[in-house]
């Protein structure tokens, strides 16, 4: 047990393993209740943070950037994240996450009131790290998964992000009529409640997420534990870069989250162009939402029944039928409704898909680093999707941009092909 701390050594004594189906629940409820709370909060300030950018800086031309800000921001954070829950455990990383989430708010609400678009675009990037907080948490939630089960346990958790997806912008206009009286522009008040979810957020975590899922997966199996080097951002990164089922794993949610980005940003702006109102938009993004996140409990059970590499091939048919509609769709706004929904669906497939594999195929001291480099690959890889994608659209077309994210699916489909037959003689749900 050379590679248990004292800490995990007393984890491991208080938790019998009588009890560890209660603590799994128990776990699990709390997730998804920081899910639903850490949803709502970025869903609240999301909604209008292009809106926002535009009246700070004055020009439309870089109101884009206020969301990108936060996809990088997301990106950035995650690595550093990922190191300190491998040090400390999920509950700490978790509440230092939704804390900066927390600052990042208050600082974009700052920025608006004084009327600094930099100081926006450093408030968003920090606000950023709530998205990173919720993306973590789908893998503390497969700490204590039995591994015939772990992709149920991420769905379960992606699934909550439902709730507050949905209801954020809904709360968006409440929120910005509540600190007008404040000399605060409306634009920034979901920020200000935003602020106010995390700090909520954080409480929830560092109160109840205890036992530390991560500290008690640890401890539960000393034998599987090395030294402290083991466990480190190093080792997370030469497990992924060895085993061939990890990078595939960091490639399909990768690949995934990028061709979701790029096509759902640049759909308002093409059903605008066709004739579309500002109700349908909203009816055509919430139906996106909704593939993306309500469905995820399916996604999990068909990946623990039928294997990791047959979510992650249902992914990629998925995605391919999603841009073939939306990219043909031309004015049929039905149409265009039906690929995204499409869309939202194989995003889920592959998130959850991917997210397992990742965690079955790298050693369980290196884990938290290696799940943290995916979530960096992830929401980079996005975020250089989002602005190539304006790009495509305003050269080419959106029909274009649809092609082009049909191109990513290619290399995805030939490596899950490779794979599975490296792979062909190992048992289906261990795949």
């Amino acid at each position: 047990m050379s590679g248990v701390t004292a800490v995990e050594r007393q984890v491991v004594v208080s938790v019998p393993a009588d009890r560890l189906p209660a603590l799994r629940r128990r776990i699990s409820a709390v997730l998804i209740t920081t899910q639903i709370l850490g949803g709502l909060g970025v869903a609240t300030g999301i909604a209008l943070a292009a809106v926002l950018a535009k009246e700070v800086s004055g020009t439309e031309s870089l109101s884009g950037l206020a969301p990108t800000a936060t996809v990088a921001g997301t990106a950035l954070l995650s690595m550093p994240l990922a190191a300190l829950m491998t040090a400390r455990g999920r509950r700490p990383g978790l509440v230092l996450a939704y804390l900066i989430g927390a600052v990042g708010a208050a600082v974009t609400v700052v920025a608006a009131r004084v009327g600094s678009f930099p100081l926006l675009l450093c408030g968003m990037a920090a606000f950023g790290a709530a998205s990173s907080a919720n993306l973590q948490a789908r893998f503390a939630a497969a700490d204590l998964a039995e591994p015939d089960r772990r992709a149920r346990a991420i769905s379960l958790v992606v699934w909550a992000t439902t709730i507050g997806a949905v209801l954020g912008p809904n709360i968006a206009a409440p929120a910005g009529r509540s600190v007008t009286g404040l000399g605060i522009p409306a634009t920034a008040g979901p920020f200000l409640w935003a602020a106010g979810i995390f700090l909520i957020s954080a409480l929830v975590v560092a109160v109840l997420l205890r036992p530390d899922p991560l500290l008690t997966a640890r401890a539960l199996a000393p034998a599987e534990e090395g030294s402290p080097a083991a466990r480190s951002l190093r080792a997370g990164m030469a497990a992924v870069a060895a085993s061939p089922r990890a990078r595939l794993a960091v490639v399909s949610v990768a690949v995934a989250h990028t061709a979701m980005v790029s096509v759902m940003s640049m759909t308002p702006v093409a059903l605008a162009h066709h004739g579309a109102g500002i109700d349908l938009i909203g009816l055509v993004i919430s139906g996106h939402i909704a593939g993306m996140y309500a469905f995820a409990p399916l996604m999990g059970r068909l990946s623990d029944r039928l294997g990791r590499l047959s979510g992650i091939g249902l992914c990629v048919g998925l995605l391919a039928c999603a841009v073939f509609l939306a990219g043909t769709a031309g004015g049929s706004h039905g149409q265009t409704a039906v690929g995204l929904f499409v869309l939202g669906l194989g995003w889920s497939a592959g998130l959850v898909s991917g997210s397992a594999l990742l965690t079955d195929s790298v050693p369980p001291p290196a884990r938290a680093a290696a799940q943290g480099l995916s979530d960096l690959v992830m929401n980079a890889s996005a975020g250089i999707g989002g602005a190539v994608a304006g790009l495509v659209v305003a050269k080419a077309s959106y029909g274009w941009l649809n092609l082009t994210a049909a191109c990513l699916l290619l290399p995805l489909a030939a490596l899950a092909l490779f794979t599975r037959g490296r792979w062909a003689k190992e048992v289906p749900a261990a795949d």
